[in-house]
């Protein structure tokens, strides 16, 4: 079934009626219902934040489109509550392979979960409408969240103290203010182009077909990726394993195709059964061709407008950093927003996060950009290099992990942010995350530490000077047990200490911390 614009549905839901009578001005108006607009809203939501979301289309679309999540888009998901479910019903992997040419043995393989002992697998896969859907009712179940489905922002208007948006739905136009809005309404995004904006960066010309086949196979969970197969020979093919016995295949189809004739089964069927064997049986579920782009805007804060996700930056599949990207937006701006309209921060506090997402879009965009090019060498001397690097993998360990199908998405540290401090030179610390570093998960007494550092600034401890720490949460763990590798996880040798930031990314770390540094710290991770 199909609607708007051809667009498959998986869940009908219905246009949300037009509002009798006109709004008040809302705190924060999210435009866009895709997996890092409902993010932003539900962590917003339990903050204790209103939220009103403008979603232009009435259903949740099929297509399984972004399906790798990545161990730190889990941890964010899990502090809000909807992580379980989604990796029960995922498929949780953590090794990928690279194969060349016919060869049946890899030329490189790679683990996503080198180290062990975290609540959350290093990814899972699963079709990006269980995501959605997973979003949804969690959200709609928040009383401060007014999710409307149908309603299409058409016009923008900004204000020095507020926002005003026309939106479009079936009863009619509407408008509707708010304090801040946060556009995460995708790659096409109205609200950038209504603001004049647009990206800077690469597109790339290449196509690649995308194809979702249901088969019922026993291949283990993996994420295999072939170099000039006997099946598309010359380019490349990637496969992974989704739920419901549905499986991603990705086929490299080159330049200057005729798109439609791409999508027929007649062309699609001979790349899977080269790839799954000819007498496989299969289901078409999906397909779609698609070319990307590897650019981002200048600014994601513009004035009370400020972007994530797509809306904001874009770049190839290989390496699933686009909506992980997106999330770690998501996760980066909702505490500092929600601190800033408490009065507990300046509203200079959002400049950190418009650093900070662009550093995380840049090193997306620096490796889907390095992925491609050695996916597809746009000159000899490239070529060369490829064909050369793959050579040697298949004999010399050196050589394997220059070979880039995609460097797979991981979070991105911050070493020069603005809200960052430490008393201690780097020699002092053996190990554990430095400030700038998101924290690592570890077992901690019949639990684990992400979810005793919850939603907030928590000092983590092994034996802290004071009873109290001011502005702060406190996990003092030297009375804890089973202790052993959170401590050399992170050093955390008795007396020393670590601050984190609301996103559980470290803001300061001591050998010898007490109420002084800890206050001061507190003050530059808040922006003042």
């Amino acid at each position: 079934m199909a609607n708007f614009a051809g667009i498959p549905v998986w869940r009908e839901v219905g246009a949300t009626p037009k509002p009798d009578a006109p709004d008040r001005r809302q705190e924060i108006i999210v435009v866009g219902g895709g997996p890092v607009g409902l993010t932003v809203a539900l962590d917003l939501a339990r903050r204790g934040r209103k939220v009103t979301i403008l979603t232009a289309l009435d259903f949740i679309p099929a297509g399984s489109k972004a399906i790798c999540f990545s161990r730190r888009t889990l941890e964010i998901w899990d502090r809000l509550g909807v992580a379980d479910a989604l990796v029960a019903k995922g498929v949780t992997w953590n090794v990928g392979k690279v194969f060349r040419g016919a060869a049946d043995e890899p030329v490189y393989r790679f683990d996503m979960s080198p180290v062990k002992h975290q609540k959350m697998p290093g990814f899972i896969n699963i079709q990006q409408y269980y995501v959605e859907e997973a979003l949804t009712d969690a959200v709609q179940a928040r009383t401060e969240v007014d999710l409307r489905w149908g309603h299409r922002v058409i016009g923008l208007t900004q204000h020095a103290d507020h926002v005003a948006l026309d939106v479009e739905t079936p009863q009619g136009v509407y408008r509707i203010e708010a304090d801040w809005v946060i556009a995460c309404d995708g790659n096409r995004s109205p609200v950038r182009q209504m603001l004049g904006l647009d990206f800077e960066g690469r597109t790339f010309e290449d196509n690649f077909l995308i194809a979702d086949v249901k088969i019922r196979q026993s291949w283990p969970a993996e994420r295999l990726f072939w170099f000039d197969p006997p099946f598309n020979p010359g380019r490349s093919a990637l496969l992974h394993q989704q739920p419901d016995d549905v499986w991603r295949l990705d086929f490299q189809l080159g330049p200057d195709i005729d798109r439609e004739a791409c999508l027929r089964p007649e062309s699609i069927d001979p790349l899977v059964r080269g790839l799954l064997g000819e007498g496989a049986e299969f289901i078409h579920e999906w397909s779609s061709v698609y070319t990307f782009q590897c650019r981002r805007m200048a600014r994601f804060v513009h004035g009370r407008v400020i972007f994530a996700g797509d809306s904001a930056h874009l770049v190839s599949p290989f390496g699933a950093r686009g909506c992980n990207g997106g999330v770690a937006d998501a996760d980066n701006l909702v505490w500092k927003l929600d601190r800033v309209l408490s009065g507990d921060a300046p509203v200079s506090l959002l400049e950190s996060y418009n650093a900070e997402a662009i550093a995380t879009a840049d090193e997306n965009i620096r490796h889907s950009t390095n992925a491609t090019d050695f996916l597809t060498p746009r000159t000899p001397a490239a070529r060369v290099y490829r064909d050369a690097v793959l050579d040697l993998a298949q004999d010399y360990a050196f050589a394997r992990p220059f070979v880039n199908s995609g460097r797979l998405s991981t979070p991105v540290a911050y070493p020069g942010s603005t809200l960052s401090t430490c008393d201690a030179p780097d020699a002092a610390w053996a190990d554990g995350p430095p400030p700038g570093a998101p924290a690592i998960d570890a077992p901690l007494s019949d639990g684990w530490l992400l979810n005793q550092l919850g939603g907030d600034f928590t000092v983590l401890a092994n034996g802290w000077p004071g009873e109290e720490t001011p502005g702060a949460r406190l996990v003092d763990v030297s009375s804890l047990t089973d202790t052993d590798i959170l401590a050399r996880r992170y050093d955390l040798q008795p007396g020393s200490a670590y601050l984190l930031r609301p996103d559980q990314y470290v803001a300061a770390r001591w050998r010898n911390p007490d109420s002084a540094k800890l206050a001061t710290a507190l003050a530059l991770a808040k922006g003042h």
